[in-house]
């Protein structure tokens, strides 16, 4: 029986196809109006410089300093109590603790979650605690704080460790549970396990994660600091950059006010976008892990 063999395909030739003129037009530079556009710090510095116009134009059509001063006073303002020392040293003194309270509410977090992730009991203290802790309100915490450590910068540092530690092990946790069971399995097979399994295996996966997690948690540190000096403040008569708010609310300078309010807001957007941005570029979208 004769094999059958398969149809032969005839040939053919394709004439070449003419350039089209709008793919030549695609492929040429942009202008360079759309490449500056396409710049994101150049566009949300278009933003600020909008908002700012409004602020000046309401606060001008108000007519009232007492309520609102306008951009202009609240930049000297500003101005003035930078180049005085008074807002900087307002200012160190917040980040000084800030940077306390988020150190150990971290290393709390990351030492509960390793334990989660060991232990059945530690997975169950985690879940008990976050359930119960969590959607405790930090600032909540400042008066029992102030009984227990007294008018010191420990009872700060206790309600900050309290806003940090909840979320950021919550998100740890989320993120360790993630990771897929491939890279648990490649890891035990390495005979990883404990400190070197958590380092190695899942903290390397679940960075997306954390870094949320510690996006979250250093929001929640500088409100809740901002918030508890301004009651801290009123109590000892010091404090940072909430007890400068709160002494020029009462004296009613309210451009100093928008002056230690615009403080806060800058550092917010210089940790977003110098910190967690360039930490976030450098790894997790670096190595494809999140666009």
């Amino acid at each position: 029986m004769s094999a059958v063999l398969p149809p032969i395909r005839p040939e053919f030739e394709r004439a070449p196809v003419s350039l089209d003129v709008g793919a030549v037009e695609a492929s040429r530079p942009l202008p360079l109006a759309r490449r500056l556009w396409q710049l994101a710090p150049l566009r949300q510095g278009l933003l600020l410089v909008l908002l700012a116009l409004v602020w000046e134009a309401a606060a001008r059509w108000a007519d009232n300093d007492l309520l609102l001063p306008t951009f202009v006073q609240t930049t000297q303002a500003f101005v003035k109590d930078f180049a005085s020392g008074e807002l900087l040293d307002k200012t160190l003194i917040s980040l000084s603790l800030l940077l306390q309270g988020y150190a150990l509410g971290a290393a709390g977090a990351l030492a509960l979650t390793a334990l989660a992730v060991s232990t059945q009991l530690g997975r169950d203290l985690l879940a008990t605690l976050t359930a119960m802790l969590n959607p405790l309100p930090a600032i909540a915490l400042l008066p029992l704080a102030l009984l227990w450590f007294g008018l010191g910068k420990a009872s700060l540092l206790f309600v900050l460790v309290h806003s940090v530690m909840w979320p950021l092990a919550l998100a740890t946790f989320s993120g360790f549970q993630s990771v897929p069971e491939t890279l648990r399995m490649a890891g035990r097979n390495y005979g990883l396990s404990g400190l070197r399994y958590v380092a190695q295996i899942l903290v390397p996966s679940a960075l997306p994660a954390i870094l949320s997690g510690l996006r979250i948690g250093w929001a929640f540190a500088w409100r809740t600091l901002i918030a508890a000096e301004l009651f801290f403040g009123a109590s000892s008569g010091r404090g940072g950059l909430g007890w400068f708010i709160y002494q020029n609310r009462n004296e009613l300078y309210t451009d100093r006010v928008f002056a230690g309010l615009a403080t806060v807001i800058l550092i917010g957007l210089l940790v977003e976008r110098l910190g967690f941005d360039t930490l976030e570029r450098v790894t997790v979208r670096r190595w494809g892990m999140q666009r």
